[in-house]
């Protein structure tokens, strides 16, 4: 999705009637019965074309040769040797198309003594501990609230694949990008993990407030929660005054207020619980401490600053009609103002849309043994001068 979103022709091979299992991840759907068509589903389809191949098959695995000897990027996320078995091993890749990106996205990696296993973001989020440092205490270990490995391994195999292309662009032929579910979740412990590399101190869960840093954290006030991040002393220094007893010689620097959380905690809520979240955000603000809301995900949508970022697109589904989606996190312009990423956006397909054009595609394209196949419009992926055509099997 986020090559698409670059301007990249994504096409999405899907198993015959069934489909991505994410299809049926519902409620809610939308459409009409026989149609309906899942809000998972459509959060990470946008601009992709969707055909129905039976790897298995002599045909389905024909017309997936056809597609590589055009492709750009493979992406794939199969549990590891599947592909191989299906007989499409990256030296079957690489004769078929030495310039071939090949991006390859398993649950714990692809090699190592458990390397096969089937990986999905829950059973990723504890076995790379993320949900151990999440939450209000150790005996209740949380898991966070979206598919944080499932989007963090999409996004750093968009940018191994990018980095390949880029290569190529030298000279070099294609390459082989792997990352994983539990590479995405090690990725993200940050001062985490070096507390336990470099310190040999295990961290735990510290509910919503920052284990190094205080006051960094949500506190409660009359209407809701509002967050402060003081993250160095001259913005403690000026929260100070707001907060009656914050004088006292326990919070003279940030290794004491972490020490006496606890009290300063409470001294915070003191001064805030008989405020509104908007009272006390103004006075943070006019004061120049750093401060927002726990905004509900309906009013981030409505939120003018989400929507001025282009975060919010539109689209016309076929089925459902105008629906807005989560947009790109990625603005990209050019001196010139010409924008890198794709202008007009396309609806999540459904099942098989696109199994005739592409079928005609790959017919014409055999016979004239070029491909001169028209492409959308959209904006030029990393500057490579024509629309790299991507296929990718299943949401990846």
């Amino acid at each position: 999705m986020i090559l698409g979103d670059l301007g990249a022709r994504v096409i999405k091979i899907e198993t015959p009637e069934c489909g991505d299992d994410s299809r049926g991840f519902g409620p809610p759907f939308v459409g009409a019965p026989e149609d309906r068509q899942s809000t998972y589903f459509m959060s990470v389809n946008r601009n992709k074309e969707s055909v129905e191949l039976d790897l298995k098959s002599d045909a389905g695995a024909q017309a997936l040769r056809e597609l590589i000897v055009r492709a750009d990027v493979l992406i794939e996320n199969f549990r590891p040797g599947a592909l191989d078995r299906l007989g499409f091993s990256p030296t079957v890749l690489n004769d078929l198309n030495p310039r071939l990106v090949i991006l390859s996205i398993s649950g714990f990696g692809h090699d190592g003594p458990e390397g096969g296993r089937p990986g999905y973001d829950q059973i990723a989020q504890g076995e790379t501990g993320l949900m151990a440092v999440t939450g209000d205490s150790p005996e209740h270990p949380t898991r966070i609230g979206v598919a944080v490995t499932d989007v963090l391994a999409g996004v750093h195999g968009a940018v191994g694949a990018l980095a390949a292309l880029f290569d190529r662009q030298r000279g070099a032929d294609g390459s082989v990008v792997r990352t994983s579910l539990l590479a995405a979740g090690v990725s993200a412990h940050t001062f985490v993990g070096s507390k336990w590399t470099v310190a040999g101190e295990v961290a735990v869960p510290t509910g919503n407030h920052h284990p190094s840093i205080a006051p960094y954290g949500s506190f409660a006030c009359r209407d809701g929660h509002v967050l402060i991040a003081c993250g160095s002393e001259p913005i403690w220094r000026r929260l100070q005054p707001l907060v009656d007893g914050a004088d006292d010689d326990r919070f003279d620097n940030n290794a004491a207020r972490v020490a006496h959380r606890n009290e300063l905690t409470a001294l915070i809520k003191q001064a805030f619980s008989t405020k509104s979240r908007k009272e006390v955000v103004a006075a943070l603000a006019a004061a120049g401490v750093p401060a927002g809301v726990i905004r509900t995900i309906d009013e981030v949508y409505t939120w003018e600053q989400t929507r001025s970022q282009g975060l919010v697109i539109e689209v016309q589904d076929p089925h459902a009609g105008r629906v807005e989606l989560p947009g790109p996190a990625v603005r990209i312009e050019t001196a010139d103002g010409h924008s890198l990423l794709r202008r007009n956006h396309s609806a999540p397909p459904t099942l098989g849309q696109h199994n005739t054009a592409i079928a005609h595609w790959l017919s014409r394209a055999a016979a004239t043994s070029t491909d001169q196949e028209p492409q959308p419009p959209c904006g030029d992926l990393t500057g490579l001068g024509s629309t790299p055509l991507v296929v990718t099997n299943r949401s990846v």
